[in-house]
């Protein structure tokens, strides 16, 4: 995945019409009720390179959305826009019911749930229209769309609780959601979105973090690639966990608390204000400081160390006034662009994992949080780790 990764970054702006991508080539297959389609391979995906021996590893850093919508506040559109301006990368994770009317929540079959029970809420229609013109805008821009999964049940009689035919259903249910939005909503002024969630859904985040015991087996049984829901994760390369790479948010350093935070927007806030979303406005300059902050320090240690993949998660919300949407914006800006930093997606970054020398990963595996190789990456990379016994 080389400096020229991103180097065919669409010049089009993230508010330009969504193209229909079946009217102008008859290859593309529509699927099912036309909600969506196969477009063929990607755009704006990297090369995949294989490390040469000695190599320094890229500092590959993943920022994602949990639930992603468009709502009044345009913060879909706003981060696409960020990402072209930086040539980046990221993932998407959509809440499937997202795209299903409140008017058809009788579609919706949660485990351990009523019939049409969710704990967030369900979009306006006119904000499902808006969700899906960016998803498929996001997806050619060369974004990931992973899953929320559905109804985002934490707690005590949340997805902490569910077997693995339960967590099944809840994946059908999420992928159904999204393969037939076009019965579901009776919108026929959008174009079918442009890829097949089928191949495209490899990896996901639980809600709340929880219920990761069951999902495994049942993700690995279907083909995932990966698992973003474990907490307090280590600043260290990963690895596989039921066969799924295991990429946990982080604990990273938090200065002014003297203490560490995981790396996602409402844990900075839970901090700062043990869960009031709208705390003191005259405080918001000095929590905006303290997001950009931590997120940084997380960036540095690990950049200037052994440069393990480093992972933030934020939701499309104006908590505080916004200021942890300015706080990431401004972190993005400043880290894109350095030499060989890499703003990916989760599957971008798993697909350059799977290309690489297992040895070399073992050894990267070797380097604790904050740890740089003592004599340099070309003497600490130029004999890769023994295989395991």
């Amino acid at each position: 995945m080389g400096a020229e990764s991103r180097s065919n970054v669409p010049t089009a702006t993230a508010d330009a019409a969504a193209p229909n991508p079946s009217a102008s080539n008859p290859r593309i297959q529509v699927i099912g009720d036309g909600s969506t389609s196969d477009t063929g391979p990607q755009p704006h995906q990297p090369k995949l390179e294989r490390m040469t021996p000695g190599e320094s590893p890229p500092q590959f850093v993943v920022f994602s959305w949990d639930g992603s919508a468009e709502l009044d506040t345009k913060l879909f559109s706003r981060f696409r826009r960020v990402a072209l301006d930086h040539g980046a990368a990221m993932t998407f994770f959509l809440s499937g019911i997202y795209t299903l009317p409140e008017a058809k929540r009788n579609l919706y079959h949660p485990p351990q749930h009523p019939v049409g029970a969710s704990d967030i809420r369900y979009l306006s229609d006119e904000h499902i229209h808006s969700t899906l013109e960016q998803l498929g805008k996001a997806w050619l821009d060369g974004h990931e769309i992973g899953t929320h999964f559905n109804g985002h049940f934490c707690g005590p009689n949340g997805v902490g609780r569910w077997s693995l035919a339960e967590w099944r259903s809840e994946i059908d249910q999420a992928m159904g959601f999204v393969m037939n939005w076009r019965t579901n909503t009776g919108f026929s002024d959008l174009p079918p979105l442009p890829f097949d969630y089928r191949k495209e859904l490899v990896g996901g985040r639980t809600p709340c973090l929880e219920g990761r015991n069951n999902l495994l087996p049942t993700a690995a049984e279907l083909g995932w690639r990966y698992d973003a829901s474990s907490p307090g994760g280590r600043q260290v390369w990963p690895d596989k966990v039921h066969d799924l790479w295991d990429l946990p948010l982080q604990s990273i350093p938090f200065s002014e608390h003297a203490s560490q935070v995981l790396s996602m927007d409402y844990n900075i806030l839970f901090k700062q204000t043990g869960g009031v979303l709208q705390g003191d406005a005259a405080m918001r300059p000095t929590w905006k400081r303290q997001a950009r902050d931590a997120f940084l320090a997380g960036f540095h240690r690990a950049y200037q160390s052994n440069r393990a993949p480093y992972f933030v998660g934020n939701h499309f919300e104006q908590w505080n006034g916004g200021i942890y949407m300015d706080a990431v914006e401004e972190v993005i800006g400043e880290i894109a662009g350095q030499a060989e930093v890499r703003l990916v997606s989760f599957r971008q970054f798993v697909a350059w994992l799977d290309a690489q020398d297992p040895a070399v990963l073992r050894k990267l595996r070797t380097l604790n949080v904050g740890q740089a190789p003592a004599d340099g990456w070309e003497a600490f990379l130029s004999v890769p780790a023994a295989s395991p016994a």
